[in-house]
């Protein structure tokens, strides 16, 4: 048989088909050996991430669409600043940004990761373990929260309320209670501020992550470490120190205890309530007696790990958040997830604008950061604020 369209070609069609299958198996094989070598590579990369999304030496990474970023990073890549930046910089722009998708629990650290601008060295702190990143945090759709606030007092053994027994068949089971709860209404508030930045600053990418994460936002989490424990339930967030109803403990008069001690026996009081602790919040002066506690012999009696200023500082097997928003000589234990949980209406939001006094003939702008958000203390038993014994 003959190739009679091609009257140059002297050649077989049965050997062109032969030809054919054989370039054909080629192929499937080095579609084969790709898929394996494809297996191979995603079990070596992290769960979700995808061969084709491996790094080169010297490539910027990408952001994958549901990588956590600061702030100030979502702020700087949004196509509103981009809008914005084009028509000169006139008028106002607002970016939202949640740091972390709601009722989830967040590490010692704010979500950050290694992506930086060709040229710019990324300016956000090394922020400490926040109070708020151990509650329980939820959405809210509106800005009233109502929520129902247990007052039954704590559980000893048979209890004010937990009549729970064994019983035999066929017998009555008995009703625990009488439970008491409160409707508590109140309302979402604002924490906000802002920080003046001239026109030459904010068409850099890189000052304004600095101004975002370093001033803005920085000064956001502060204050909200404030509220949640000492904020007045009126015209601020309801604090857990100000709460009805939580545990005291306070070494007896004249008691010697160091205070390393006495943050022990507050845990046994808040396990003996049946709401066993997670953390303890301490101002960093006494959190700094515990560390250099010290026996007779000069033996520090807490081993803390001086050599890794990452790792989150434990004691007793509770979860230490060293902050200056707890006064000198208190501190506050707690299952703060079970007790408490942070409601916000909307995540950060960044506004920009040149509508404040004279600040558009003096080529200056307004960067605003702002956020809505309220404690609800449902458990207040959950809590124990414990006071410090004065030594001599």
């Amino acid at each position: 048989m003959r190739l009679l369209r091609d009257d140059s070609y002297d050649g077989d069609i049965g050997e062109l088909l032969q030809r054919a299958e054989q370039v054909t198996g080629q192929i499937e094989q080095a579609q084969q050996r790709d898929a394996r070598l494809r297996a191979l590579e995603a079990a070596a990369l992290p769960a979700g991430q995808q061969p084709q999304q491996r790094q080169q030496p010297g490539q910027q990474p990408e952001f994958a669409p549901d990588h956590p970023v600061s702030v100030a990073e979502a702020f700087v890549r949004s196509a509103a600043l981009t809008q914005f930046r084009a028509a000169g910089m006139v008028g106002k722009i607002a970016v939202e940004h949640r740091d972390a998708p709601a009722g989830t629990v967040t590490t010692g650290t704010q979500p950050k990761q290694n992506h930086r601008l060709p040229g710019i060295i990324p300016q956000n702190p090394d922020y400490p373990l926040l109070i708020a990143n151990l509650l329980d945090r939820q959405t809210s759709d509106g800005t009233t929260l109502e929520y129902m606030r247990d007052t039954s007092g704590p559980v000893t053994g048979s209890g004010t309320w937990n009549k729970a027994a064994v019983v035999a068949e066929g017998t009555t089971k008995p009703m625990s209670g009488p439970f008491s709860f409160d409707l508590i209404t109140t309302s979402l508030k604002t924490v906000a501020h802002w920080v003046p930045i001239t026109r030459q600053a904010a068409d850099d990418n890189g000052q304004l992550v600095g101004y975002i994460n370093g001033r803005l936002g920085y000064g956001l989490d502060f204050k909200l470490d404030r509220e949640i424990l000492t904020g007045n339930g009126s015209t601020q967030m309801q604090g857990i120190l100000t709460t009805s109803g939580i545990n005291a403990y306070q070494p007896s008069s004249g008691n010697t205890d160091a205070k390393l001690i006495t943050i022990r026996k507050a845990k046994t009081v808040q396990e003996l309530a049946l709401y066993p602790p997670d953390a303890v919040v301490l101002n960093p002066s006494d959190w700094q007696d515990i560390e250099l506690d010290t026996t007779a012999t000069g033996t520090f009696r807490v081993i803390s790990n001086v050599q890794d200023g990452n790792a989150v500082p434990r004691i007793w097997g509770l979860t230490v958040v060293s902050t200056v928003a707890m006064a000198a000589g208190t501190a506050l234990m707690g299952g703060f997830r079970m007790g408490a949980t942070l409601w916000e209406r909307q995540g950060v939001t960044i506004l920009m604008t040149d509508s404040h006094a004279d600040f558009f003939i003096n080529n200056t702008l307004v960067i605003l950061a702002e956020r809505r958000a309220n404690v609800a203390v449902h458990t207040p038993q959950a809590f124990t604020k414990i006071t410090f014994q004065a030594l001599p």
